[in-house]
């Protein structure tokens, strides 16, 4: 099969089937990703006891904050492919292409770096119990770090298939290195009893095949956005442009993730049984939360691609078929997580009743009104592929981390029940859509004036 068939061309036919084919994969692969923790808890869980268990889980809002800032910035090359490839600029599209790789693996450099001198002291920040919660949850951020580059060289390479509409081979390649990532837990765990780092290993190991795979694939191309290793370079230009609209991206994304970690440090309160209900609860809606940023992706490349073509008419047309996307597509899921919340919390919980009590207050609370989540993240990729990217970030900061902060500080201390620390989630989502709303009306005439004077 030629590799030309795994690409979506967003400007040209029907808007509603373009981001549906470019999201199913998603919807279906983003979990994959997801699914090397939920696999390390689960295996944890029912080989290795609940003390280690609770080591995994507090690091769940920490992996989050990781994982959450690499998409974040790779979504710079996403905006700039995509606009590459719309505008049929096969020169940008090169050099778009080989520094997105090239900036992807020297930031996972870095990041590892830092996350194997900090990952305890960012732990008792958070507040994990002192003896083997903490101790697990050191040595599991420790080793799952030394695959750090190996993960954001995946995630920058995907972000260049997507930016092309190619979902599929993503897909593909998380999907086996899934099924590796889950035999070796079990060998590592069951066989050698390495319990906590038996987990971490495998999922690293999973990262690296990932991104040999995805390489791989670019390398093969058979188009524009052909990999050549010897032609990565950081082009000036091109680099400013992804830090532009991915470093505001990647602190969105992050504060989300800070937010919840501190958060997570008001569930930590609450004793070990709720941080495994949390734990639990969190990786179910992790998988609602995929869907939804499948159509936020589907979002940014239709948006990016048709801005680069220089049609208004469909880049209106991509924000408001999203919208009605995910609003459909996350009640329906989250619905399902509420009828089904005790079986799909007995998959990561066996012997803590107290634990899946929390986790099903949860899921009520969260996972219900998840659509809302949708809702806010496809305007955010409107703003972004617009090229608005720091605008999105700041009504995230404030809307959403800022009442979250807020929320933790002063109306959980006064009414202390998980019903009250849930709604800030939300409460804080409804804000940001507002925020989002009232920011793309406004800018929407300037960054169409913007593009008919590139066309001048």
């Amino acid at each position: 099969m030629s590799t030309r068939s795994y690409e979506i061309d967003m400007a040209k036919g029907s808007i509603f089937k373009n981001i549906v084919a470019f999201a199913l994969p998603l919807i279906l692969g983003n979990p994959l990703q997801l699914f090397y923790n939920a696999a390390d808890i689960i295996v944890v869980s029912r080989f290795a006891g609940s003390s280690a268990m609770a080591s995994v889980g507090a690091t769940g809002s920490l992996n989050a904050l990781l994982v959450n800032g690499f998409v974040g910035i790779s979504l710079g090359a996403t905006v700039l492919v995509s606009r590459c490839y719309g505008a049929r600029d096969y020169a940008g599209l090169h050099r778009a292409v080989h520094t997105s790789v090239g900036i992807g693996f020297v930031v996972g450099i870095l990041a590892t770096v830092v996350g194997l001198s900090f990952s305890k002291s960012i732990l008792e920040i958070m507040g994990t119990p002192e003896g083997k919660v903490l101790n697990g949850a050191v040595l599991y951020m420790r080793i799952i770090f030394v695959g750090v580059p190996a993960s954001m060289v995946y995630n920058f390479g995907a972000a260049v298939m997507r930016a092309v509409g190619d979902t599929k081979r993503p897909l593909y390649i998380l999907a086996a290195t899934g099924v590796v990532n889950v035999v070796l837990n079990l060998v590592l765990v069951i066989v050698f009893h390495m319990g906590v780092a038996g987990v971490a290993i495998a999922t690293v190991v999973a990262n690296y095949l990932s991104a040999i795979a995805v390489l791989t694939a670019l390398m093969r191309s058979e188009s524009a956005y052909k990999l050549i290793i010897k032609h990565i370079r950081f082009y000036k230009e091109e680099i400013v442009q992804i830090f532009k609209i991915g470093i505001p991206a990647a602190i969105q994304s992050m504060m989300f993730s800070l937010s919840n970690t501190i958060i997570q440090s008001s569930v930590n309160s609450f004793g070990e049984p709720a941080i495994a209900g949390n734990a639990a609860g969190a990786n179910i809606e992790g998988f609602v939360y995929t869907a939804m940023y499948a159509f936020h992706q589907a979002t940014v490349t239709s948006v990016s691609q048709n801005y680069g073509a220089r049609d208004e008419k469909r880049v209106k047309r991509s924000t408001y078929t999203a919208i009605g996307c995910v609003t459909v597509v996350g009640f329906i899921l989250g619905l399902l997580t509420v009828i089904f919340d005790e079986q799909l919390l007995g998959i990561y919980i066996s012997d803590s009743p107290k634990a899946i009590e929390f986790g099903v207050i949860r899921i009520l609370y969260t996972g219900l009104p998840y659509f809302l989540c949708g809702i806010m993240d496809v305007m955010a990729g409107t703003l972004r592929g617009l090229g608005y990217s720091t605008l999105s970030a700041v009504n995230s900061l404030v809307g959403a981390c800022g009442l979250r902060i807020l929320w933790v500080s002063f109306v959980v201390p006064n009414y202390h029940s998980t019903q009250m620390l849930f709604l800030c989630w939300p409460i804080s989502w409804c804000v940001v859509i507002f925020m989002h709303l009232v920011c793309y009306f406004i800018i929407r005439k300037k960054a169409f004036s913007k593009m008919r004077m590139q066309e001048n």
